[in-house]
């Protein structure tokens, strides 16, 4: 349930269909869909998110059933951010009125309404707490081996580490030695880290679940949504972190485009990526 479950129930106390109704709306453009009509089709490149003004979408995999999208929800969010093919195929129930975004505009967009950037990332998050949870019911690697633990890609390139270091002079990145504990599972959230150099081991119930390397960041879910940790992270190697609290996050959601996209495509990937596992 990749591109479709944006505005799922268990997400009604996050989401806000007014402010993703106005983020569309000021940066869409109105589209008609005739009853019968394909919206996007599985295995097709994400070029586009979709606000339903009105109507309802059919979503299907491999042909058979899997969510009906209503009015006010968002849909095919998912392969945007995360520059993955669709996972379902959108087919239109009855005549439609959807607000389309594309991919090159949501930059933009985000830059003139961060409060929906933030929303999305508490949703995303909300589900990743929801898929860690259920990973752990599952198997898991034993907390001794890294081997075969997924590397978490860089969020950030070098340009906006540098300019990110450069906003916060007075708290430079920290010196953190091999095996050194950096946060623990269950704790308040006060910072999330962005790794400059070395790698940081994050586990969850004693089982490792990522490895996050330099340009990654960690620690970002709890300071979002102000939650418990969910997972511990130690240092697997000699490493430097910089550490940004929530004043700082909400400052760079607000002001750096590149920053909040950058954030909520390593969470969407991150969501698709456990839910495989």
């Amino acid at each position: 349930m990749d591109d479709f479950d944006f505005t799922r129930p268990a997400q009604s106390e996050v989401y806000n269909a007014n402010v993703a109704r106005q983020f569309f709306q000021a940066n869409g453009k109105v589209r008609s869909v005739a009853a019968g009509g394909t919206l996007f089709a599985e295995n097709t490149a994400g070029k586009s998110m979709y606000f339903l003004n009105s109507g309802e979408v059919a979503l299907t995999r491999g042909g058979k059933p899997l969510d009906v999208i209503k009015a006010g929800e968002v849909l095919g969010e998912m392969s945007v951010l995360t520059g993955e093919p669709r996972s379902a195929t959108a087919t239109a129930k009855v005549a439609c009125e959807v607000i389309e975004l594309d991919a090159g505009g949501f930059a933009e967009a985000i830059r003139k309404a961060p409060e929906f950037a933030l929303m999305l990332l508490a949703i995303l998050i909300k589900r990743l707490r929801l898929a860690l949870v259920m990973r752990m019911l599952g198997k898991g690697q034993p907390a001794g081996t890294v081997e075969t633990i997924p590397t978490s890609g860089a969020v950030f390139d070098a340009a906006l580490l540098k300019d990110l270091t450069s906003n916060f002079p007075a708290r430079p990145p920290a010196y953190q030695p091999k095996n050194a504990v950096i946060m623990r599972e269950g704790e308040a959230g006060i910072f999330m880290y962005v790794v400059i150099d070395g790698a940081v081991r994050i586990t969850a119930n004693e089982k490792i679940i990522e490895v996050v390397k330099a340009g990654g960041v960690f620690g970002e879910m709890a300071l979002v949504d102000q939650s418990k940790r969910a997972a511990s992270a130690a240092a697997a190697s000699d490493c430097n972190l910089m550490s940004i609290n929530r004043n700082d996050f909400l400052t760079l959601v607000k002001t750096n485009p590149a920053f909040g996209v950058s954030l909520l495509k390593t969470l969407a990937t991150r969501l698709r990526n456990t839910g495989r596992k």
